[in-house]
């Protein structure tokens, strides 16, 4: 993964997720997944925007199904904003980089 997004596993994803002080994002994604390659940049964008503030994620759901089962992940990829341990924002699709970035500020500050 490039620059400040953690590839997670499902073996790291509850200590990364539940144990964070910070708002956790996270994107489902697979490596076939055509709209998981254009929401690519957009991740990685906030990732490095929100270093310090904010841990930026990535799960394979092809080699990490635990995770995606664990939380009802149908159709990919799916973006999901944890804050302490708890979803606070799920989004399904291809979604706009305002609408991430508004749900993380608000968590911020």
């Amino acid at each position: 993964m490039a620059g400040n997004v953690i590839e997670l596993t499902d073996a790291q994803f509850d200590d990364v997720v539940n144990g964070s002080e910070m708002p956790v994002l996270v994107d489902f994604w697979a490596p076939w997944c055509g709209p998981c390659k254009m929401l690519a940049p957009i991740v990685e964008d906030i990732a490095n925007t929100y270093a310090g503030k904010a841990k930026v994620c990535k799960v394979n759901t092809d080699d990490n199904r635990d995770a995606a089962i664990e939380f009802g992940i149908s159709a990919i990829p799916t973006i999901i904003l944890f804050n302490g341990g708890q979803v606070a924002k799920k989004w399904v699709g291809l979604t706009n980089k305002k609408d991430i970035i508004a749900a993380i500020d608000e968590l911020v500050g």
